[in-house]
């Protein structure tokens, strides 16, 4: 069977039966956020922690809903319908970053904090600065990820009901922001939890059938759905070659280096992704929710490969650059060629659905972030009532909606998993050296926290912003001028080692502080006394 014949030609979308399956869900996780948020007590444990009330399995499957963005199951699809064996390596990066959260990060934070990534790194330093440092890499690193989970709804819903006019992608990408906030408003850290199982249980669910399918109709041989991809692949057979897209040409071998770095320790780093193991009891069960986040997501990138490949055979590049979305449009119509529009609405939905839970706990680690590190701790100096505390989180959840819906209107049309590698570079920059030293070197002190910190985030943002993502190529930002000068487009590669120069000069040239915090914080985050 050739891969003309497989490539039949789709039925048209229709807008109604998707508007109809997308509100269905929204109205059924919008119920439970509501049940979820008004059963537990008023309280900033409950609301930024869901009082430690989940398991490790249920925290595993909440961790990957949390992680499994836009970017997994439509951005990296898409890279691989269209990139091949190059768009596979996000998937590769991402999953070997849970590595570096099981062996060296999970554990110990559980031990070491309270609600926010600012209770550990000021844990024995001084405190306002150091919440006020930890406060903004959050807010600045939650921002980023939105950026991509935003315009992948842009795209998505401008896919699923014909939208092709940038206003009309507009509107969509500020209906998200709207449902997004009611999440965090109405359920907190427990309604968005239970919105994250939800949507990780039918997105595992949903990519093992479409694959199990996909396999099927090429005699479940993996070989023979390569062959119709390659057949119908502007690449040919370079499509299975590593290098299509990172080549010969030096540069764009070590921007691929770069990615890799920031994929890896990326993770580990992101503030929404370390929030999570608050909602646990104690550190084994953070580790297990490692454990059970990796497993979830190993089983999904796995189908990813055969999605992927399987939209490059039966829909071709043609059809998806040409599609609202571009590459993040892979996903869905595969899965109109296959299922029709019933099956369109339906992954429309879950994909959807993944970008609202998503942003929704990037939403709420970046209140809680503001709330609880600079209204209660700066601001307040640690005397701020709860309720207090609890209603600054809800009004900062509101301004960092209206921030996500104008960033992402910016970013409408980039590849979500390319931005998400933005975003992860960021994450590591600021807060992996600072994170580590804080658990592992005596001598840190808060000159170093605050140089990483400052340091890291600083040369990120500022080589982002004069790298080709932004300006001076067709796919940047600003198309119609150039003052590009950082010739990587990630820029993981400079900014994460830079971090750690500049934490370890921080400390040598700065102020010795009394080590029997660190003795006290060793034994803390070791046994979990005291947590």
């Amino acid at each position: 069977m050739t891969s003309t014949a497989l490539a039949e030609s789709a039925p048209a979308s229709n807008p109604l039966v998707n508007t109809g399956v997308f509100a269905v869900f929204v109205v059924f996780t919008l119920y439970v956020v509501y049940r979820a948020g008004h059963r537990g007590k008023k309280t900033t444990s409950d609301y930024y922690a869901a009082d430690s009330v989940f398991t490790g399995r249920q925290n595993g499957i909440a961790l990957s809903g949390d992680f499994l963005s836009a970017a997994s199951f439509l951005g990296i699809a898409g890279a691989i319908a269209v990139h091949g064996y190059d768009g596979f390596l996000y998937s590769i990066g991402f999953l070997v970053a849970w590595l570096v959260d099981l062996l060296l990060i999970a554990e110990l934070l559980r031990n070491t904090g309270r609600f926010t990534m600012g209770d550990v790194l000021s844990f024995r330093m001084k405190q306002r600065p150091v919440r006020a440092a930890s406060a903004t890499s959050t807010l600045v690193i939650s921002f980023f990820y939105m950026l991509a989970q935003m315009a992948g709804a842009g795209g998505l819903v401008a896919l699923l009901l014909d939208v092709h006019s940038r206003l009309g992608q507009s509107l969509v990408i500020g209906v998200v922001g709207l449902v997004m906030v009611v999440y965090v408003l109405v359920g907190g850290m427990k309604g968005t939890t239970w919105v994250q199982i939800i949507k990780a249980s039918i997105l595992l669910v949903a990519a093992t059938l479409i694959t199990v399918f996909l396999l099927g109709k090429f005699g479940f041989d993996f070989s023979n759905l390569l062959t119709a991809a390659t057949d119908r692949s502007p690449m040919g057979t370079d499509l299975l070659e590593p290098g299509g897209s990172y080549g010969a040409n030096g540069t764009t071998r070590l921007d691929f280096v770069s990615l890799a770095l920031a994929l890896v320790l990326g993770v580990a780093s992101l503030p929404h992704v370390l929030m999570r193991f608050y909602t646990v009891p104690n550190s084994r069960e953070a580790r297990r929710s490692v454990v059970w986040a990796t497993t979830c997501m190993f089983v999904f990138y796995l189908c990813t490969l055969v999605i992927g490949f399987g939209a490059a055979a039966l829909v071709g590049t043609d059809e998806i650059k040409a599609a609202p979305g571009g590459e993040n449009s892979a996903a869905p119509l595969l899965a109109l060629h296959i299922g029709g529009t019933l099956l369109l609405g339906i992954i429309s939905a879950v994909a959807f659905a993944t970008i609202l839970a998503v942003v929704a706990g990037l939403t709420i680690t970046a209140s809680a972030s503001f709330a609880h590190d600079v209204y209660a701790n700066i601001f307040k100096r640690g005397k701020a009532e709860p309720a207090d505390e609890v209603r600054v989180a809800r009004l900062t959840a509101l301004v960092v909606g209206v921030m996500a819906i104008l960033g992402g209107i910016l970013a409408n049309g980039q590849n979500i998993a390319f931005l998400v590698a933005l975003a992860l570079a960021v994450a590591a920059s600021a807060n992996m050296s600072t994170i580590l030293y804080s658990l592992f070197w005596k001598r840190f002190n808060t000159t170093g926290t605050l140089w990483s910190i400052y340091g890291g985030l600083a040369a990120c943002v500022v080589l982002v912003f004069f790298s080709p993502v932004v300006s001076g190529e067709a796919d940047s930002i600003f198309k119609s001028v150039d003052f590009s000068w950082f010739p990587l487009k990630n820029p993981g590669l400079v900014s994460i080692p830079f971090s750690f120069l500049c934490g370890f000069f921080g400390t040598v040239f700065g102020r010795k502080e009394e080590s029997t915090k660190h003795a006290e914080m060793e034994v803390r985050s070791l046994t979990g006394i005291g947590s």
